[in-house]
């Protein structure tokens, strides 16, 4: 893809799953299920609580990106991931064992 081309980004998708996908993997959350309907679960609980950031080009992007990536942005976004992170956990969705 080049630089210029027109894309269509969530940019606060893009921050929320990488942190989602770390947190589950640390160990503060080691008993939680990792399974990807449980891990959507949390994306999307996560999403729909958080304003959206839309862009249409990688410069916009990684301008977004960077607004977005403070202490404070980072800690909002933290707060309602652990918060899905909990009620994900205490009715999940998944039709399979969950998994450690």
């Amino acid at each position: 893809m080049n630089m210029s081309d027109p894309i269509l980004v969530n940019v606060t998708e893009e921050i929320v799953r990488g942190l989602v996908s770390f947190l589950l993997r640390g160990p503060e959350y080691q008993t939680f299920c990792k399974c990807k309907t449980c891990e959507l679960d949390t994306v999307a609980l996560t999403l729909n609580a958080l304003p959206s950031k839309y862009v249409t080009s990688m410069e916009t992007r990684d301008d977004a990106f960077r607004e977005m990536n403070t202490p404070e942005s980072i800690e909002r976004i933290n707060k309602e991931i652990i918060h899905a992170l909990h009620v994900v956990n205490k009715h999940p969705r998944h039709k399979i064992e969950p998994t450690s």
